[in-house]
């Protein structure tokens, strides 16, 4: 008997792979032209920080939403490396305390699970990540949380969930995951911190 593909994660990783060159490309085209002075000024300063923030993204979203097996595996500098980029310049804080190396399919839940968390970080705060053997706990705080009336739900009981949109997806792509790896989401919702534990 074989595996269903994960078309979804593999269509998530080719688009990340396809994508990663050019941009890196066009990073490296922005760099030399202020290297030799042809260009300077706000402009290309505005276009290096966004080729950097999607370059950031697309590196965070091919573990989050490409393909990972057991025997792919990530560690710990790479994964700060991707955190740091991605939130350089915002106003949220990745804080990873995970292990030195980990399995890429774990590093894919928590990644899923922070994309969640960073949804209610709309108007910034702090993410820690812990990885306490077996088990990940992860926590946001912030002033103030953004609503997602039921979107919690879907990780804790599928029954209960919505009708997403794109903005939404990874909620479901994260109930997922916990469903293919075998593990249970808790979620512990206060006014300023929101904990989840799988």
């Amino acid at each position: 008997m074989t595996n269903t593909p994960d078309l979804p994660a593999l269509i998530g990783s080719r688009i990340c792979h396809d994508l990663i060159s050019p941009i890196g490309a066009i990073g490296n085209g922005v760099e030399l032209m202020m290297m030799d002075g042809a260009m300077k000024g706000p402009e290309i300063t505005l276009i290096s920080e966004s080729v950097l923030h999607a370059n950031a993204r697309i590196r965070f979203f091919r573990v989050a939403f490409g393909s990972a097996t057991g025997e792919q595996r990530l560690g710990r500098p790479e994964v700060q490396a991707i955190l740091s980029d991605l939130t350089r310049g915002t106003r949220l804080v990745i804080d990873w305390q995970g292990p030195a190396d980990l399995p890429r399919p774990e590093v894919k839940l928590a990644f899923l699970a922070i994309q969640c968390l960073e949804s209610a970080l709309a108007y910034g705060g702090r993410i820690t990540v812990e990885r306490a053997e077996p088990r990940w706990v992860l926590t946001a705080h912030a002033t103030r949380l953004k609503a997602l009336p039921g979107l919690w739900a879907v990780l804790t009981d599928a029954a209960e969930a919505p009708d997403l949109t794109a903005a939404q997806v990874h909620f479901a792509l994260l109930a997922a995951e916990l469903g293919q790896q075998n593990r249970s989401m808790a979620a512990e919702l206060r006014d300023t911190e929101v904990r989840l534990s799988f």
